[in-house]
């Protein structure tokens, strides 16, 4: 599979999935504001949950940009990936329907958990197939954003059994943290793309003075 096909198939499912988020918003019997209570925490959990997809795509969108060949771990690490955000509608509605109770509210966190773990294992299949020292492995470094986002996942999880408020908080800090594009791996690919054109220009410009010398030659005589 060729690097457009891989991210032509995750951003088309990325786009099923918001979809689906979309649909777990039920049209309101009413016409006054009052009839939009009901269906108001399920609004939050869909607008979280629309972020961390956001996130994840503007991300995905910026680690690709790394990869020029795609080989069977990074296939299947990208598979493994879709199909932990692939539940994020379904533990949404859970959560929004039974007014973020405490069992639905740890398993959204568990979905959270695994999906960034997925992301990592993801990120590590591409840097074993480019070497320890490509771009992306300058760029990621030891990862403390990630790490940091994991360890609030898993300690949201028993906290969800405390309160539930305690866990969305936290599921709510990760998405502010990750809600600004992560700029390492961009900037590292526009470090690497600027170095590339002005050696590109530059041996261009040394085969020019070549190909112009016998020129002047020839006009001397």
């Amino acid at each position: 599979m060729t690097k457009g096909r891989l991210e032509a198939f995750s951003d088309g499912v990325f786009a099923i999935l918001i979809t689906i988020l979309v649909l777990e918003l039920k049209i309101p019997h009413g016409a006054d504001l009052e009839a939009l209570a009901p269906i108001l925490p399920v609004f939050l959990v869909y607008v979280l949950s629309f972020v961390y997809l956001g996130i994840y795509w503007s991300n995905h969108h910026h680690l690709l940009h790394t990869v020029t060949s795609v080989n069977g771990s990074i296939l299947w690490a990208n598979l493994h990936l879709l199909f932990w955000l692939s539940l994020i509608p379904f533990t949404t509605g859970w959560m929004g329907e039974n007014h973020f109770a405490a069992a639905p509210t740890a398993v959204y966190g568990v979905v959270l958990l695994l999906a960034g773990l997925a992301y990592t294992i993801l990120v590590r299949a591409i840097i074993a197939a480019q070497g320890a020292h490509s771009p992306l492995a300058a760029a990621v470094g030891k990862d403390m954003k990630g790490n940091i986002s994991l360890v609030l996942y898993a300690a949201a999880i028993p906290l969800a059994f405390v309160h539930p408020a305690i866990a969305d908080t936290l599921y709510i800090i990760v998405a502010l943290m990750w809600l600004v594009p992560d700029r390492r791996i961009e900037k590292r690919v526009g470090d690497n793309q600027s170095e590339w054109s002005d050696r590109f220009s530059s041996e261009n410009g040394e085969a020019g003075d070549e190909r112009q010398a016998p020129s002047r030659c020839r006009t001397r005589r």
